[in-house]
């Protein structure tokens, strides 16, 4: 629990990061705030792989750590949203939903790729081997990543939408302030959907491993199994459900989704418990399509309920203020929940109990698919 708790402190900054990073990206440029986000993130992930130990420098040791971890928050405030205004500001309509899909996808795949490192480094390196310089190779490995921000900045023109929108000077001086004055509605929405998102994607994808073993008995070896191949079908499978999206609207999307979590979620936690490897990776699979749903829809939906003027803001801040109550506390909750109930199945109603919140937001929202982007 102390464990998750540091987790969680990380995505306190999240909700400021997406007001900042809302703010100049629809003031200045979605190039300039998506560039900048990503060089911060990998100059920030640099540098942890560089931090002296505790040895060295004792306490400012940890706290160093988590100083960089909240810039890494931080930053990555404006990654999610930066990436996915930017998509889908050059995207078809028709097809919005397909190609802004790309953002949750590379997500996942970050985090397979991460874990399968992990796993071969402890594969190929003893203990003492890990702890004196094994865990910081995964961190040095994205310091050439930050050239993608470069590229981003030097080569790409911005976005048509914002073009369009600052040859009319239109482009607000405050564009927060707008947000909030004019856009609550949306935000609330937003903030409720993607609760469902923060919740599922940092329960099913990022805390699995953890609850099968330590409440399930399972070995280490086999929940990474399991963890890995659900990562794998959730990343080939959230295209196709960006793409369904396209073609049945993403009220109707993130409606089913949120449907198909309060309905079962509880008894697929069920069939874990006592369950064979098999079994276990069907199921986590199963999760991790249901998860595709919701996220495969969610970055067209939020791209497309904020017009130009707010739209990197409103994006930002919903999508951050959620996973910073919801998203980064998930894995706290539930063990807390377990400790507090005794129950096994205390992370599964959390879970459908969100997606009864994302249920309520979606009925209140309008369809949004196939309609050109609001100036």
């Amino acid at each position: 629990m102390a464990t998750y708790a540091l987790f969680a402190i990380s995505f306190l900054i999240r909700p400021i990061g997406g007001i900042i990073w809302g703010g100049i990206g629809d003031k200045i440029g979605r190039r300039t705030a998506l560039s900048a986000s990503i060089l911060i993130m990998s100059g920030t992930t640099t540098l942890i792989a560089l931090l002296p130990g505790y040895a060295t420098i004792g306490i400012f040791a940890p706290v160093l750590l988590l100083v960089l971890r909240m810039i890494q928050g931080f930053s990555a405030a404006g990654e999610y949203a930066g990436a996915a205004s930017f998509i889908a500001e050059y995207s078809p309509p028709a097809k919005r939903g397909l190609y802004t899909s790309l953002v949750p996808a590379s997500t996942a795949a970050g985090l397979l790729a991460g874990s399968l490192m992990s796993a071969g480094l402890f594969w190929l390196l003893d203990t003492a081997q890990m702890h004196s310089y094994g865990w910081r190779i995964p961190f040095l490995l994205a310091l050439p990543l930050g050239l993608i921000g470069i590229y981003i900045r030097l080569k790409l023109e911005d976005t048509p939408k914002f073009r369009e929108m600052e040859d009319k000077n239109h482009a607000a001086a405050l564009p927060v302030e707008i947000m909030f004055k004019d856009h609550k509605r949306e935000i609330i929405i937003a903030i409720g959907v993607t609760c469902l998102n923060a919740v599922g994607f940092y329960l099913i994808l990022s805390y699995m491993p953890t609850y099968l073993i330590t409440e399930l008995g399972m070995g280490e070896t086999e929940s990474f199994l399991a963890v890995s191949i659900s990562l794998a079908v959730y990343i080939f499978s959230i295209f196709a459900m960006g793409a369904l999206s396209d073609r049945f609207g993403r009220k109707t999307a993130l409606i089913c989704a949120s449907v198909f979590f309060i309905l079962l979620t509880v008894p697929l936690f069920k069939m874990l418990d006592g369950a064979s490897l098999g079994t276990i990776i069907l199921i986590q699979c199963f999760f991790g399509i249901l998860l595709t749903v919701n996220d495969g829809t969610l970055p067209s939906f939020l791209t497309e309920i904020f017009p130009t003027r707010v739209r990197y803001s409103g994006f930002a801040f919903s999508f951050n203020t959620a996973n910073a109550m919801f998203g980064g506390t998930a894995p706290f909750i539930a063990t807390w929940l377990i400790a507090a109930t005794g129950s096994k199945l205390a992370p599964a109603w959390y879970l459908a109990g969100i997606a009864v919140i994302a249920l309520v937001a979606m009925c209140a929202s309008h369809e949004t698919k196939g309609k050109p982007l609001a100036d």
